[in-house]
């Protein structure tokens, strides 16, 4: 019987654990048929996910073979992201939500082999979860040598001390700086060249607050702290150093805001265009 509709409308959300079991059936099911194929992928397939007994293993795999390098070998970064896992079970919850998030925003996804094995977002924000468990448990070192890790293979800057929810999607993540007092709520989108950064001038905390169901286009920088109200959307290549309230548009550089003009959930509809329209209506902040 065919359990893909399932997957995606969430009807096991209350779940959670029977959610994330789901989510590895039907990844292994995908590595198989992938497998058949293309068989020249048997050992990635085999090594990554087939032989792995559950989802935090294959993924401490993908995130070994993709992140090892002379500081540090695959094995090392599988332990250490297997009893990072153990010690908090919540991040497997992340995984879980950051996977739907992909195949439900990007129509470049129908299936979850593509994140998982593939996808630099997805990975960034994986490792990020790592480096910021270890981050706060005081392995700072450990915490950076991932992040350098991370910047260097995916392109994408992610300071461990950011703290991150759950249900984000980094598309195409390249260019992605995201520093390390900033707050990102649950639901959040975030395209390639984004930057989440301070000013210079400000210390404690100095970068962005971005909450529930945002959406950052492509080339925006936020600076400062800041907070980006939830259900808002920042127009690809914006300029943000001001707060913008909740349901709002910001466009420009310097970015204006349009009081009440995003859609419903920007971070879910991805609509990344500025429609021609009476902007009569609505209240401009400068």
């Amino acid at each position: 019987m065919d359990r893909a509709p399932r997957l995606w409308t969430g009807e096991v959300a209350g779940n959670r654990s029977a959610a994330i079991d789901l989510y590895w059936h039907r990844l292994k099911g995908e590595a198989e048929a992938a497998m058949a194929r293309e068989p020249a992928l048997t050992s990635l397939l085999v090594s990554t996910i087939l032989e792995q007994p559950d989802l935090a293993t294959a993924l401490a795999s993908r995130l070994g073979q993709r992140l090892a390098g002379d500081e540090l070998s695959p094995e090392m970064i599988s332990r250490t992201v297997l009893r990072v896992i153990d010690a908090e079970p919540a991040i497997l919850d992340a995984v879980h939500s950051d996977l739907k998030a992909v195949v439900e925003r990007d129509p470049a996804s129908g299936r979850l082999i593509e994140p998982f094995l593939f996808f630099k977002g997805f990975s960034a924000i994986e490792t990020h979860r790592i480096a910021h468990h270890l981050w706060r448990a005081g392995r700072r070192d450990m915490a950076l040598v991932l992040q350098s890790r991370s910047s260097s293979v995916f392109q994408t800057d992610i300071h461990p001390g950011a703290t991150i929810g759950q249900g984000i999607f980094i598309d195409h993540a390249t260019g992605v700086v995201i520093g390390e007092t900033t707050e990102i709520d649950d639901e959040v989108s975030i395209l390639q060249d984004v930057t989440l950064g301070g000013t210079g001038t400000h210390t404690g905390k100095r970068h962005p607050t971005i909450r529930t169901g945002v959406m950052i286009g492509a080339g925006a920088q936020i600076f400062g702290p800041v907070e980006i109200g939830a259900y808002s959307k920042i127009a690809a290549g914006s300029l943000v150093t001001t707060a913008v309230p909740a349901h709002s548009t910001a466009v420009g550089t310097p970015a204006r805001i349009i009081v009440g003009d995003a859609p419903e959930n920007p971070a879910r509809n991805m609509d990344q265009m500025l429609t021609e329209r009476d902007y009569s209506a609505f209240t401009w902040v400068i």
